[in-house]
């Protein structure tokens, strides 16, 4: 399923980073844009548990970022426009939910990796559920409750409903 996704993930991922870009260099550039991908690969499995959601004509699948440029106040970069149309804007708000709410993050991870063999945090989601100073310097902006949320605020409610916390929660 995650072959079907990539594409929603990519795009995502790079909106992400490129509206809450890392301060510093390139080492900030990555460690920003892992804990990005690791929050929408959450996100978007939880979206879609099943491919044919995601898939074109699915009924369900991306929007395009017109309307995240809009609330962001990030503008459409016109050299490079094809990989926007791939952008889902209920997976952006619910990755944005999960990197600035640790207990929410904890949360999605662990529906979806419920029956993994072991304790502790899963390796592959460490820098969206543990990050350390680095990660967190990095991330400044795109973990910046103030900054990402209006966009977490976006689709907050059917995060919490997928997740079974229903209406009013604050997890």
């Amino acid at each position: 399923m995650l072959a079907e996704l990539a594409p929603i993930v990519a795009a995502t991922t790079l909106w992400l980073t490129r509206a809450f870009p890392a301060p510093g260099g390139a080492l900030a550039a990555a460690l920003c844009e892992a804990q990005a991908r690791q929050a929408v690969t959450v996100a978007a499995r939880l979206r879609y548990p099943t491919v044919t959601g995601a898939a074109p004509g699915g009924g369900t699948g991306p929007g395009g970022s017109a309307g995240l440029d809009r609330l962001s106040g990030t503008g459409a970069d016109p050299d490079d426009p094809a990989w926007r149309c791939w952008v889902d804007e209920v997976v952006a708000s619910w990755a944005a939910g999960l990197l600035t709410d640790p207990e929410l993050a904890a949360r999605a991870v662990a529906r979806l990796t419920r029956g993994a063999v072991g304790r502790g945090t899963p390796v592959g989601f460490r820098r969206l559920l543990a990050p350390d100073d680095h990660d967190r310097r990095a991330a400044v902006l795109l973990r910046h409750p103030d900054l990402i949320g209006p966009v977490a605020a976006l689709h907050r409610e059917r995060l919490l409903e997928r997740l079974g916390a229903g209406r009013g929660s604050t997890a």
